[in-house]
């Protein structure tokens, strides 16, 4: 499989060794390596390539190769509105546990791995950008001998994160690289930092509800009938068609505003006395794609989601 280049200059980057990682391509790094202003790349826990977004306004984000996932924004406060998960390990022999994990080509349990691959897998950054202040960064995953083990599918997935004084975006782009089509289901595992007793989300009244309390094999049809949901014990609800506009009260002091483009679902969990470590100190609130998606050769499918705060 061709490697993607990358399309601009990485002056201090040491490439003395290039691994190959399930048909993908990233550079090993010394210390640290600055590709655009507001963007740098450096080694994270275990030894791991991140990439460190710097907003002039003081606003920071961190996002691991490993998983393409988002572990830390932080907002010019120097809070930190994502939680990480005590018991997360940063040695590539699981997911990382927190932050915006990916959930990709299946949301939960199925056919494949729980969630997936995509969170398993190192992406590599194609690009970066800093536009009026605002750091960008693109990474790529492709499909693999890893990948192709269990979902025997050519594919490309962008990811581009863009950081901004209160607020961080991604826009998640998948294609159909194959020559059959193929369908997937998707989310974004969001964690959220939060007091869970006094966390609650604003928007979801209405919406059809799949809930997997009591039986995660066989959920139970609803409505939402609460203008304000809590997370009073286990939480695991889906619900579908829901607005592109979510309102999270973390309980800690902060509103953040959860808006999306084409993630036609919503998903809040929270684990209960399954994690009684952590469970107190976070709550997900996912955009999801919980029905097929189904995309012909050379068809892509977009999906945004933006987090800001006031």
């Amino acid at each position: 499989m061709a490697i993607v280049s990358l399309p601009f200059s990485l002056p201090n980057l040491n490439l003395r060794r290039v691994n190959r990682y399930s048909g993908m391509a990233f550079a090993s790094l010394n210390k640290e390596t600055s590709t655009t202003v507001g963007v740098r790349v450096t080694e994270g826990e275990g030894n791991l390539p991140k990439v460190v977004l710097t907003s002039p306004h003081g606003s920071e984000a961190e996002i691991y190769l490993f998983g393409g996932c988002i572990t830390s924004w932080k907002v010019p406060s120097g809070k930190d509105l994502l939680f990480v998960r005590p018991d997360a390990v940063f040695n590539k022999k699981k997911p990382i546990s927190g932050g915006v994990p990916h959930c990709f080509p299946q949301f939960g349990p199925g056919a494949i791995q729980q969630h997936g691959f995509a969170r398993n897998l190192d992406w590599s950054v194609v690009d970066s950008d800093n536009a009026d202040g605002n750091p960008v960064v693109t990474l790529l995953l492709k499909d693999g001998p890893y990948s192709r083990s269990m979902w025997d599918f050519g594919f490309q997935a962008l990811y581009k994160v863009i950081l901004n004084s209160k607020s961080i975006s991604t826009e998640l782009i998948i294609t159909n690289t194959d020559n059959k089509p193929f369908s997937f289901t998707s989310a974004l595992h969001t964690y959220f930092s939060a007091s869970v007793t006094g966390a609650s989300v604003k928007g979801l009244k209405g919406c059809k509800t799949l809930d997997k309390e009591l039986d995660p094999t066989n959920p139970v049809e609803s409505k939402e009938e609460r203008d304000v949901v809590t997370f009073p014990g286990f939480v695991d609800r889906v619900y579908l068609d829901a607005p592109s506009e979510l309102h999270l009260d973390n309980g800690l002091g902060d509103v953040i505003t959860v808006k999306n483009t084409n993630w036609s679902d919503a998903v809040l969990w929270n684990p209960h006395l399954q994690m009684e470590a952590c469970y107190k100190d976070f709550v997900c609130v996912e955009n999801a794609q919980i029905g097929n998606v189904q995309l012909e050769p050379q068809q892509s499918w977009t999906a945004k989601q933006h987090l800001s705060i006031d």
